[in-house]
């Protein structure tokens, strides 16, 4: 197959640009938020890379484009494949199995169908893009089957793998009817990477009782002489960008502004997530609503504010949690508001990431209390934007992050009192613990962040052929 011009290649979902209208009605392109972007668009530029991905508009062709010196390109998706390869079997099947069954996961073969023939799509458009021997990185759970078409149409490619989402356990990854078309299709890279160790550990495993591979550790064996090594790699954030916008005058006067706007309360509580099931809105709510109605806390005294970014709007067990919380926050505040004082603020819109900033600054305890999570970067960001050592992280165990901020308040979000009675700790201890907790998990995040974690990806991509011949093969 001809080659292409790119030396490194990232194949994700969807292109790192959103489509905006200009005031003259231009169409225009604008980098969308999030680390990833943050991360790699540095490495693109400096080696003439490409990003290959959706770009989020159905039955559309566009063309290749440049975008602050990245080279773009689209890969169209028809109406039906963005309803069966991306809300059915990528967010209907793949999503719920991967986040240990918290909603049931749908198992329908014309959304595996749709799903096979999108990932050659993606493989094919990478194949004709790289150049002879370039460094293709694939991202999430979406593309799972492209290591390895890709691999078929190009052997000469160095072939990296990232699960940004929770890998499950072998007792519920086998309910999964293509289980061993997945594990082939991830087999295809040379490195794939995990959030956490557990989840390479149940990759391995699960490869090792499936398709009947030798292992050894982190390592991989292939009949055909190939290794693939499957490590952990836990994502960051733009710590330093964080921080530095959080110190800027309009984010301190934004603040400001937002506790002035709930009434100066002696505590806010803040959730932000998208609104999914997996975050644990729900839970943390209940928690919230019984510490008022039992008069652990005063509705004078504490404000909590949930922004619940909207997602995935048409699958239905998204519309379901909608109205579930709707109902939930009108309940709280229904019994235990008084006029003029809502004990729940609940936003369901997204917000600019100097809205984020300020509200990080303006909150005194940060609840992060997801079910299940790959790693949860909203966590990361508030620790980011407390320089001054202030403020209190309630962190679910069930997050990856916990892993890293052991200093955070931990609770187990199924258990509605162990919430509660952290919440109360976290609102109640002093500055100077919390300082000390802060610092702790402020020195984690600072040193280990979106730059470092992209760095050692790509370092152990491109030089573990040498790691790989100094391994011995198991007999």
């Amino acid at each position: 197959m001809e080659t292409g011009t790119a030396d490194f290649v990232v194949i994700a979902n969807r292109l790192p640009v959103d489509r905006v209208l200009s005031p003259t009605g231009k169409t225009m392109w604008r980098t969308s938020p999030g680390g990833l972007v943050t991360a790699l668009e540095p490495v693109m530029v400096r080696n003439g890379g490409a990003w290959i991905g959706w770009h989020g508009a159905a039955d559309e062709d566009v063309e290749p484009f440049e975008h602050n010196g990245m080279h773009l390109v689209p890969v169209p998706l028809s109406e039906d494949e963005v309803a069966e390869y991306y809300e059915g079997f990528s967010n209907s099947t793949l999503w719920p199995l991967y986040h240990d069954v918290v909603a049931p996961p749908e198992f329908h073969r014309e959304w595996w169908d749709s799903y096979v023939r999108v990932n050659r799509r993606f493989a094919e458009k990478a194949a004709a893009v790289a150049q002879q021997d370039a460094v293709v990185w694939v991202q999430d759970y979406q593309l799972q089957l492209v290591p390895s078409m890709l691999r078929e149409l190009r052997p000469d490619l160095r072939i990296g793998f990232f699960l940004h989402i929770p890998f499950p356990p072998t007792e519920l990854f086998q309910q999964l009817p293509w289980r061993r078309q997945i594990l082939e299709g991830l087999l295809g890279a040379d490195l794939v990477g995990f959030q956490m160790p557990g989840a390479a550990q149940n990759f391995v495993r699960l490869v090792r009782q499936r398709v009947g591979h030798k292992t050894h550790r982190d390592t991989i064996y292939l009949p055909d002489g190939r290794v693939v090594m499957a490590k952990a790699y836990p994502i960051s954030i733009d710590a330093a960008g964080f921080e530095e916008l959080a110190r800027t005058p309009d984010v301190i006067a934004r603040a400001a502004e937002i506790r002035e706007s709930l009434g100066n309360p002696k505590t806010i509580l803040l959730g932000i997530d998208r609104l999914d099931y997996t975050k644990g809105l729900r839970q943390r709510l209940r928690a919230f609503g019984e510490l008022i109605a039992d008069g652990s806390l005063h509705v004078d005294d504490a404000v909590f504010v949930q922004v619940a970014t909207p997602s995935r709007e048409r699958v239905q067990q998204y519309k379901l949690l909608r109205d579930d919380i709707n109902r939930l926050v009108g309940r709280i505040n229904g019994d235990v508001a008084r006029i003029g004082q809502q004990p729940v603020t609940y936003l369901h819109a997204s917000y600019p990431r100097a809205e984020m900033a300020a509200l990080y600054r303006a909150a005194d305890v940060m609840v992060v209390t997801p079910l299940r999570d790959g790693m949860n970067l909203v966590a990361k960001e508030y620790v980011a934007c407390r320089y001054d050592d202030r403020g209190a992280l309630v962190l679910s165990e069930f997050a990856g992050a916990a892993s890293e901020l052991k200093s955070a308040y931990q609770v187990n979000p199924h258990d509605i009192n162990g919430m509660k009675s952290m919440m109360l700790a976290a609102i109640n201890a002093g500055p100077r613990e919390n300082g000390r907790r802060m610092k702790a998990m402020r020195k984690q995040v600072m040193e280990n962040d979106i730059e470092l974690w992209a760095n050692n990806f790509l370092e152990e991509l491109t030089s573990d052929r040498e790691l790989h011949e100094k391994n011995p093969r198991p007999v």
